[in-house]
């Protein structure tokens, strides 16, 4: 039974898991996304996340360097992540990392997805730019009621079929 666990253990050793997601999360900071599976994506998600969260806020900070360098152990991740991305996601106060579902693996019917940072997709934030713009109008979904317009359009039409036979 899975009473009380916090985390998914990914069917590994506890060493394992976080060799595991270290290098996945080493692996993200690198490439801004990643393709993997469902469960493991989840898991990165709460590893990575307060990892940023501590380059957000401290980014001054030698102690939170080493705290992310414990995590991680790769000097270029903590470099690029106390860098480019903390000033990318810096105004953001939470959720960096997005989780798109993209199919189901052939070989073992896993279900895949890409993991990336939220601001780092540019072809989605000229959507969303997009999409915010265009959402100023909004449009009903439900139609007019044309019952009552009906019956004045019917005798209009009528009216104008009778002028025209008459000319």
């Amino acid at each position: 039974m899975r009473h009380n666990k916090k985390f998914n253990p990914l069917g590994r050793t506890a060493s394992h898991r976080q060799a595991m997601l270290s290098n996945m999360a080493n692996s993200l900071i690198e490439h801004k996304r990643i393709i993997t599976t469902l469960a493991k994506a989840k898991a990165l998600k709460v590893y990575a996340e307060p990892l940023i969260t501590t380059a957000i806020k401290n980014c001054e900070s030698v102690h939170a360097r080493r705290i992310v360098f414990q995590k991680l152990q790769n000097r270029n991740s903590v470099v690029e992540l106390f860098g480019p991305i903390s000033e990318k996601v810096g105004d953001r106060p939470g959720g960096y990392l997005r989780i798109l579902k993209i199919g189901r693996r052939q070989g073992d019917d896993a279900m895949m997805c890409l993991i990336e940072f939220v601001d780092f997709n540019e072809d989605r934030v000229k959507q969303d730019k997009k999409s915010s713009a265009a959402g100023k109008t909004r449009r009903t979904r439900r139609s007019r009621k044309k019952s009552a317009d009906a019956p004045e359009t019917q005798a209009q039409e009528s009216e104008e079929s009778k002028s025209e036979a008459a000319e």
